[in-house]
């Protein structure tokens, strides 16, 4: 399944002002929006969303079946969810995951 252009679109427009420091790139069947070379949220080929968020909050964040861990080569990868398209059916919602990938995208060190 390719991911969803629509989706897409709606997170460059999400992005805002941040869209200058983003850089796009097609990753793992989806597309993921990097900053400083750190994927911080990306459209999924498999639909909705994933998004990288500090590992130390991620229990807190998972509301299943709309949010739950991403799962990579059998295993669950901490700090890494995977969001429903429902989930992000509304703006606000988007905006504040990918606001929230963004800002954790930010704290790592450059690549």
């Amino acid at each position: 399944m390719a991911y969803d252009e629509k989706l897409a679109e709606r997170i460059r427009d999400a992005l805002g002002p941040a869209v200058a420091e983003v850089v796009e790139k097609k990753m793992f069947g989806g597309l993921a929006f990097l900053v400083g070379g750190n994927m911080a949220v990306a459209a999924s080929g498999k639909g909705g969303l994933l998004v990288r968020t500090d590992p130390e909050n991620h229990a807190h964040l998972l509301h299943p079946p709309a949010v739950e861990t991403m799962v990579m080569g059998g295993r669950e990868a901490r700090g890494w969810l995977r969001v429903t398209a429902d989930a992000v059916a509304d703006d606000a919602a988007l905006d504040e995951w990918v606001e929230r990938g963004v800002a954790y995208a930010r704290t790592l060190p450059p690549k």
